[in-house]
Formats: structure tokens, C-alpha cells, sequence
């Protein structure tokens, strides 16, 4: 009788319920789940941290041309998201100062109560700040004629000015310029020193009537005819400004 042949059975071990895939799908879900958290409490901060927020997210190592990146913790101020590189910090002032002063060009333009005068305003960015300059002329826009005394137009517009600068915290300067024309009503020691430093506190009278806070009023600055705009011009008109001068924030 032949021999039975030898049968070999193979048991096949399992390695537990689907292996580790479990775990995957767990940490996939806790990924989601911590990434909806995130998102919720950035919806929930200010702007600035918005934007600070943002531009780690767009240079997280500080390689771009605007800065060294945020730095570990510095989004958490929300008053000052990237004061570790003052670069940087310089160039923020001076973009959020372009934009007010776009946006209070665009705001003056679209009244018609003040279009005739918008060819008298001066926007413009310097060493000091955002300046906004109203321009003298013959037709007495901004001032009754040899006096500090505003029209009601030109204290409308300037009220106008100050509820748009009322949304920053920059501390303002004013200043008031004259021709070089001697000034005389009559007053002994009355001269074109006095005449600007009036009309640059007129002009901050006025501002204080707007929703800015008066303590960003930090100077009133008088300099007739020792700034002249148009120096080869010394009598021209343009040299008889009011300036409103939106000073840089100093990176503490």
C-alpha cells in the first residue's frame, strides 16, 4: 500500500484589525481638527494680527525682501507684530500712511462741498510723516484775509481730515507757513511769526472739533516765511500754507 502523502498546512497570522491604517485616519483627523481651530481664532483677532499672522505664513524665515520674517512670538502683540526689524517696521508706517492719505484724497473728492478745493491740497509723504498741506490762494479758500480765522468751509474740510486721521494712533504736528511778504494789521510785534503760529492753532481748534483725540496734538509750529515752499518764488502763494503732519510711530 503506497505511503499518504504528507499535507502541510500554512496559518496565516493576522497582524490585528486593519494593520496601522487606524492610526493614520486618526492623525489626519487631528490634523483637521487643529487646523479648524486655528482658522477660528484668527477670524477672532484685530487686523494687525490678521496681518501679522499673514506674513509668517508668506515668509516663515524671514527671506523676503521686506524683512526677517516674523520672529518666534512677536504676532502675539498685536500693537507692534514684526518690531524686531525696524527695516520693517519703517516700511509698514509708510505704507499704512499712503493709504490714509489715498483714502483721504478719494473721501475730499467724493464731496462735492469740497471739490473746488482739492486742487489746494498737498498729500504727501516726507522724512517726518504723512503731510497734508492746504495751499493759500487769491480767493481766500482757508483763511479771512490777514487773519487767523478760518472759513467754515475750510474748518468743514479740515473736521473732515480729522475724522479719518481719528483712526490711527500717530501723533499729529501742525505748522503754518507765510509768504515772504511783511505782515502788518496794525498790532506793534505783530509779524508773520505770530500770523502762522495762529493760523497753525486755528487749524488745531478745528481738529479738535473732528473724533480725533486731542492728546494726539503733540505741537503747533509757526515758521512764516522761513520754509518756503517755492523758494525761488519767496511772494508766491503757495508759500502760505497750514500743515497737518501725521508723524511715524517710533518702534518701541
Amino acid at each position: 500500500m503506497a505511503d499518504a502523502p504528507n499535507i502541510i498546512k500554512k496559518i496565516k497570522k493576522h497582524e490585528g484589525h486593519h494593520g496601522g491604517a487606524w492610526k493614520v485616519a486618526y492623525a489626519d483627523f487631528v490634523t483637521a481638527m487643529m487646523a479648524l481651530f486655528i482658522v477660528l481664532w484668527v477670524l477672532g483677532q484685530d487686523q494687525s494680527t490678521k496681518e501679522a499672522v499673514a506674513h509668517y505664513f508668506k515668509d516663515p524665515l524671514g527671506i523676503s525682501d521686506k524683512g526677517k520674517g516674523l520672529m518666534p512670538g512677536s504676532f502675539l502683540n498685536p500693537k507692534n507684530p514684526i518690531s524686531d526689524n525696524p527695516q520693517t517696521f519703517q516700511e509698514m508706517e509708510v505704507e499704512k500712511l499712503k493709504s490714509m492719505g489715498d483714502k483721504i484724497i478719494a473721501e475730499l473728492s467724493s464731496d462735492s462741498a469740497f471739490v473746488f478745493m482739492m486742487d489746494k491740497i498737498k498729500v504727501e509723504i516726507t522724512k517726518e510723516g504723512l503731510r497734508i498741506e492746504m495751499v493759500e490762494s487769491n480767493g481766500d479758500v482757508f483763511f479771512q484775509v490777514g487773519t487767523a480765522v478760518l472759513n467754515q468751509k475750510a474748518k468743514d474740510m479740515i473736521i473732515k481730515i480729522g475724522n479719518q486721521l481719528a483712526k490711527l494712533p500717530n501723533n499729529i504736528v501742525l505748522e503754518g507757513h507765510t509768504d515772504s511778504r511783511p505782515f502788518n494789521n496794525g498790532k506793534a510785534g505783530y509779524t508773520n511769526f505770530e500770523l502762522s503760529s495762529d493760523r497753525a492753532n486755528a487749524a488745531r481748534s478745528a481738529l479738535t472739533l473732528s473724533q480725533l483725540n486731542e492728546s494726539q496734538i503733540v505741537e503747533i509750529r509757526g515758521y512764516a516765511d522761513r520754509r518756503l515752499r517755492d523758494v525761488e518764488n519767496p511772494y508766491s502763494l503757495v508759500n502760505r500754507r497750514i500743515s497737518i503732519i501725521v508723524k511715524y510711530l517710533e518702534k518701541k
